[in-house]
């Protein structure tokens, strides 16, 4: 058996896609297609015909005929089966079987028609063979791409370090130029504002009264303060004499950057508010913590793919003598949500009167520092369900193509069980230059051009606003370019309504205060 050429010809003859597999010419190929629409005839049970020289065995595709052209003393049964094999390969690499469609594959087509066909021999494959050979998966090129995205990241790493170390010796040039000396009268006096921070006076330097107020001033303040705030970040009010301190220019690379969607962290000193609020993270002696962890897979037709809520209960210890402690907790009757205790937890004790406490009653819990949010795990819960109603948040995405633009509309509906915070749901887009065209939206929209996403987000969703709408206009594209639809957010209550009720300390006297904290976020939430 010997296979001559494998081709594709529409209804009228035209020759869309053809593979040699021995040594012709072009001219003589051309003569051999552009006779197979003279030759094929009407009527005919079976799919080949001869002539003096070669075999023509064909197959209708819908609008396409797919021919296989041979010799004479080829086995007729293997052209047959090669020809089956091929139909089969057709359209699982050509989208739609017509012109344009074989046309855009031409090149899948080919190289799918050389696995199958080896110096005009069949190979033993199947389809599913062939789909792997052409993949042409590679261990070494996979390892080439992971090792050079490593590079990039690397280098964007240091792309921004160089460009904040930048901005710091600019900062500190500037404090050198304004700062590096003061004098008055022959005196001359060296202060490096390095070890002091400028007041915000108004104070000038040309009388002693203005002198004198610095000198208040610096008494005030540590010789050497850490994290100091630059003195370009707040700049002092007018004054009669010469004034320390202007408002700095905006780098513009840190700015370009910030556009295309990096993500750049500043060096500045905190606010005393936020300080003291990050410091001051655990206040009661005793505080423990239930998060719940959702994942939801909503299917972009409607329906429910997945449902899966995973909670932990965690307990921090500020001080030691407080770890003798049993904790009793209430959970809110959820027949779905099953619990399960940590090994060194009593089972029998929480099983029968919902306590928590350790086997050894003697041996205390382990205790931490003031901002170790991680604490000690002492219960975990998991929920799995196949009820709509449970999904706090549905999205109904509605793109439609109208001339030479895609409208799309989204819209969400919030369940009544929770107030949602922070939420945000992003869209991917196709590849964009420009921003999209919102035409109406109930929130604030962000669109990140490096990573063409737009991002929908809605600071509270309660019962005010359990729905909302966006509308917005992209050039024509795909409607599965949108998907997939992902969401992210918070809530303070969750699906086990697990409360503390007391904390039992074991060595007599009054409970320890003690704090709870409820936390719902979203781990993994799509629509697909």
């Amino acid at each position: 058996m010997v296979v001559l050429a494998a081709s594709i010809l529409s209804k009228s003859g035209k020759v869309l896609v053809s593979r040699q597999f021995v040594e012709m010419t072009r001219i003589r190929i051309e003569g051999l297609l552009a006779a197979f629409p003279k030759l094929l005839g009407t009527g005919k049970q079976h799919t080949y015909f001869e002539t003096e020289n070669v075999r023509y065995v064909y197959q209708p595709i819908e609008a396409l005929y797919l021919v296989l052209v041979t010799n004479k003393q080829s086995n007729i049964l293997e052209d047959l089966e090669t020809l089956r094999l091929l139909s089969k390969l057709v359209p699982e690499y050509s989208v739609s079987l017509d012109e344009e469609g074989i046309g855009k594959t031409a090149f899948e087509l080919i190289f799918a028609f050389d696995e199958v066909i080896c110096l005009g021999h069949k190979e033993n494959v199947t389809v599913a063979q062939v789909k792997q050979y052409c993949e042409m998966e590679s261990h070494e090129e996979k390892l080439h791409k992971l090792v050079l995205q490593s590079k990039i990241n690397e280098t964007k790493d240091v792309m921004k370090r160089k460009a904040s170390e930048i901005e710091k010796s600019k900062i500190d040039k500037n404090r050198g130029d304004k700062g590096g000396f003061m004098s008055m009268g022959s005196g001359r006096i060296e202060t490096s504002l390095s070890e002091i921070s400028i007041p915000s006076s108004g104070s000038g330097f040309g009388s002693g009264s203005g002198f004198g107020g610095l000198i208040n001033e610096v008494d005030s303040f540590p010789t050497k303060s850490k994290g100091r705030q630059p003195s370009s970040a707040t700049a002092p009010p007018k004054g009669s004499g010469m004034q320390l301190g202007k408002s700095q220019k905006t780098n513009q690379f840190l700015e370009s950057l910030k556009a295309e969607g990096e993500l750049i962290v500043e060096d500045a000193k905190p606010k005393a508010g936020q300080a003291k609020a990050a410091t001051a993270v655990l206040t009661d002696p005793i505080t423990l913590t239930a998060e719940e962890k959702l994942n939801v897979t909503l299917k972009r037709d409607g329906g429910m793919s997945n449902f899966d809520v995973q909670g932990t209960l965690s307990l921090q210890i500020l001080n030691q003598e407080d770890g003798l402690i049993q904790v009793q907790i209430e959970t809110g009757g959820n027949h779905g949500i099953l619990f399960k205790t940590h090994p060194n937890m009593n089972k029998e004790l929480f099983s029968n009167e919902n306590i928590l406490g350790l086997k050894d009653p003697n041996r205390p819990f382990p205790t931490g520092p003031a901002g170790d949010a991680a604490g000690v795990g002492l219960l975990k819960w998991r929920m799995q369900s196949a009820d709509e109603s449970m999904v706090p948040l549905s999205i109904n995405c509605w793109p439609s193509v109208s001339g030479n633009e895609t409208y799309v509309s989204i819209e969400y509906e919030a369940s009544a069980m929770f107030d949602l915070q922070n939420v945000v749901i992003s869209i991917p887009l196709p590849a964009l230059r420009e921003a999209p065209s919102i035409r109406q939206i109930d929130g604030e929209w962000r669109f990140d051009s490096r990573n063409s996403i737009l991002e929908w987000s809605i600071v509270l969703i309660d019962n005010s606003n359990r729905s909302g709408s966006m509308e917005f206009v992209v050039p024509p594209a795909d409607s599965s370019v949108f998907f997939p639809i992902s969401v992210r957010f918070t809530a303070t209550s969750t699906y086990s309504d697990l409360k503390v009720v007391n904390i039992i300390p074991l060595r007599g006297g009054a409970p320890p205060k003690f704090s709870q904290r409820t936390n719902l976020v979203t781990e993994n939430y799509q629509v697909m």
